[in-house]
């Protein structure tokens, strides 16, 4: 007699055969929301779990360059992520499960690309991302998966991010399902999510603020709110900035550490015009650390994204505002 395994028993010894244990699946009953990632190890840690009945975020379904990068999508929204305690497995091994798991549940990969196919840096700070420590993203070891699956009435989405830590591997999963008849809204986030999707606001970095690199540390960016630039320009106006001081302080204590600087615009003007302006502020930002307050140039990098990552809405002149920003995001302590 032949006995054949079952295709999860199967996705179970494929996962678990890296770490040597077996699997937990999460499904949450009654929401509608239920992608089981069978083929994570029973190892992995969850380290957020949260829905909401309705919300509205941008996902990602196209590489960077491509028309339509981002969709907005609305309906139940579900938000987990797991840390996975190996150091040497691979993000590919990670994402190879879950693809299989969705297409197993019927979905239909949309986008499937890594790091610098996706779109490298620029295309990584466009995406919904938990916060740290909930959420790691290495700039240079993500994967991205998205899928969809429909039919009459009924939309879902699931978004997959998968990187990597010093000791661990991180899993988040965004999974939005859509009903005609249910009202769409926006969601409220979570106090224990400063970022993106649906995007809350960083706390700002008061001048005087003295918790500023506690709070970099804790959730891995900041925004430099203390910064001025006047109306259109590039440049950082003449006056004193007690982040920048405060940055520079943090920086110069251990030559390893390195961050990126993010400039970011509101939506008003082309993607290009933004994303100009957005690099230029950013530079400046980066010279007047090294110019002004001697920190070491290679510890800083500096990129614009345009309006590609907005914490607020663009269509009214506070949300405008809080998006004309730079962002200062910890690589390495």
């Amino acid at each position: 007699m032949t006995i054949t395994t079952p295709r999860r028993a199967r996705v179970r010894a494929y996962a678990g055969a890296w770490l040597g244990v077996g699997l937990a699946a999460c499904v949450l009953p009654g929401t509608g929301l239920a992608f089981d990632p069978v083929s994570l190890p029973e190892a992995a840690r969850r380290t957020f779990d949260d829905t909401a009945a309705t919300a509205s975020i941008r996902i990602p379904v196209a590489r960077l360059g491509e028309a339509g990068m981002l969709k907005e999508v609305e309906g139940s929204l579900r938000r987990r992520a797991w840390a996975i305690p190996s150091p040497t497995l691979p993000t590919l091994r990670v994402l190879q499960g879950l693809r299989q798991d969705m297409e197993d549940a019927g979905y239909q990969v949309v986008l499937d690309c890594a790091s610098e196919a996706c779109g490298g840096f620029d295309f990584r700070f466009a995406l919904p991302v938990l916060p740290a420590p909930e959420m790691n993203v290495d700039i240079f070891d993500y994967r991205v998966l998205v899928g969809r699956k429909g039919d009459a009435g009924r939309e879902e989405h699931v978004y997959v991010l998968v990187s990597k830590g010093r000791a661990n591997r991180f899993v988040q999963i965004y999974e939005v399902a859509r009903r005609d008849a249910a009202p769409p809204s926006t969601l409220a986030p979570p106090s224990a999510e400063p970022t993106l999707a649906a995007p809350a606001t960083p706390s700002p970095a008061d001048p005087g603020d003295t918790d500023l690199i506690s709070r970099l540390k804790t959730r891995g960016h900041v925004v430099l709110r203390d910064l001025d630039f006047a109306s259109g320009a590039g440049a950082l106006s003449e006056k004193d900035y007690p982040s920048l001081a405060a940055l520079a302080a943090y920086l110069s204590e251990k030559p390893e550490r390195r961050v990126v600087l993010v400039g970011h615009t509101d939506a008003v003007g082309s993607l290009a015009s933004n994303t100009a302006l957005s690099q230029t502020r950013a530079d400046s930002v980066r010279d007047q650390l090294v110019s002004v307050f001697g920190v070491t140039g290679s510890q800083i990098t500096a990129r614009g994204v345009g309006y590609l990552s907005p914490i607020a809405t663009n269509l009214t002149p506070e949300g405008r505002d809080m998006n004309r920003r730079v962002e200062v995001v910890l690589l390495v302590d």
